[in-house]
C-alpha cells in the first residue's frame, strides 16, 4: 500500500493514530478482539508500542516520536492492515477487564461472558465463595476463566482442560504469571474422556460453538485463530452436547454447570426443550452463558 511509504510527516502520536484510523478504516478490518472500533484499536497498538499507560492518551497526543519509535508504529500498524492480524497476536496480550494474558497463535484470543461472572464469584447462584472447593475449566485455552476461578473461589483448586496440548504450554505460561502452579493443574483430554472419578463444585466452559455456516464466513482475524477452538459441528452445538451429556458424572450434589454457547440459545433451547436452563445476566445480555445444577442435568 502506497501509504506506507510515504509517512515522513508523521510526527506525533496524534499524527500516527490519525494515520491508523485512516488504514484500519481503509482496509475495512474486523474487530472484536478486544476493541471494536478502529479508533479503539490504533490508540492500543500505539501505546502498547510505546509502552505507555493503556488508560492515558491525552498527555501523549502531542509527543513526538524517535525515528526508531515512528518506525516501530509503522510496522504493527502495516501488520495489523496488510496480515490482518488480530491486535492480541501482535501485542501478545489481551485483558479480560483488569487481568491481562499472553496470548499467541496456538490459541483463541480470550473473551468469554463467563469472565464478568467470575468477578463476582458467581453471585448469587454461589452464596459461599470459601465453600467452592473444586472446579473445572473446560476448553481452558489461555487459562483465562481457569485463573479467574482460582481468584475468584480462594480455597478452590482447578483443573483447566484442554484438548490441544499447544493451548496448554500457553495456559501453563498464564498460570506461571499468576503464581497459581500449585493450585491449577492443566490436564489433556478430550472434554471429561481423561478425567474419569474427578468431581466438581462448579464446571465452567467456553467450548467451540460456532456454527458451519458463521464459519465458512469468518473474517480473516478469526480465521486466524485455531479452527479447532471455533467451530463445533453444523449447528455448532457438538461441545454442548457432549459436554451435557457428561456434566452430571463430574459434579458433586448441588454443583453448577456454566457453559458460553454464543448465538445459539434458541437452537440449544430446542434442542432440549426439557431442559430448564437458567441464562445469567452478562454485559451482553441474557442470551450468552446458561446455568444447570447438577440435579436438573441428564444422566448419559
Amino acid at each position: 500500500m502506497k501509504h506506507f511509504d510515504d509517512t515522513e510527516s508523521l510526527i506525533t502520536v496524534r499524527d500516527w493514530l490519525r494515520f491508523a484510523v485512516s488504514r484500519f478504516n481503509e482496509a475495512r478490518l474486523f474487530f472484536g478482539h478486544g476493541s471494536d472500533n478502529a479508533f479503539d484499536e490504533a490508540v492500543y497498538l500505539i501505546l502498547h508500542t510505546l509502552h505507555l499507560p493503556l488508560d492515558r492518551l491525552d498527555p501523549f497526543l502531542d509527543a513526538s516520536l524517535t525515528r526508531d519509535e515512528s518506525e516501530q508504529v509503522q510496522a504493527i500498524i502495516e501488520r495489523r492492515v496488510k496480515e490482518r492480524i488480530p491486535a492480541a497476536y501482535l501485542t501478545h496480550e489481551a485483558w479480560l477487564g483488569e487481568y491481562r494474558f499472553y496470548v499467541d497463535e496456538r490459541v483463541i484470543v480470550p473473551r468469554s461472558f463467563i469472565a464478568g461472572l467470575l468477578h463476582e464469584q458467581l453471585a448469587p447462584w454461589i452464596e459461599a465463595p470459601d465453600e467452592v472447593l473444586s472446579t473445572l475449566d473446560l476448553c481452558t485455552g489461555s487459562g483465562c476463566l481457569a485463573i479467574l476461578a482460582a481468584l475468584a473461589f480462594p480455597d478452590s483448586r482447578v483443573d483447566a482442560v484442554d484438548l490441544s496440548r499447544d493451548a496448554l504450554a500457553v495456559a501453563t505460561r498464564n498460570i506461571a504469571d499468576y503464581a497459581l502452579t500449585d493450585r491449577i493443574e492443566v490436564v489433556e483430554s478430550d472434554l471429561f474422556t481423561a478425567l474419569e472419578g474427578r468431581t466438581y463444585d462448579v464446571i465452567l466452559s467456553n467450548p467451540p460453538y460456532v456454527n458451519a455456516e458463521s464459519v465458512a464466513m469468518l473474517p480473516p482475524e478469526y480465521r486466524a485463530e485455531p479452527l479447532l477452538a471455533l467451530g463445533s459441528g453444523e449447528d455448532g452445538l457438538d461441545a454442548t452436547r457432549r459436554i451435557l451429556a457428561g456434566a452430571k458424572a463430574h459434579l458433586r450434589p448441588c454443583g453448577l454447570l456454566l457453559v458460553e454457547i454464543g448465538h445459539n440459545r434458541d437452537a440449544l433451547e430446542a434442542a432440549y426443550p426439557d431442559l430448564p436452563f437458567t441464562w445469567l445476566d452478562t454485559e451482553g445480555g441474557d442470551q450468552f452463558v446458561f446455568m444447570l445444577r447438577r440435579e436438573d442435568l441428564p444422566d448419559r
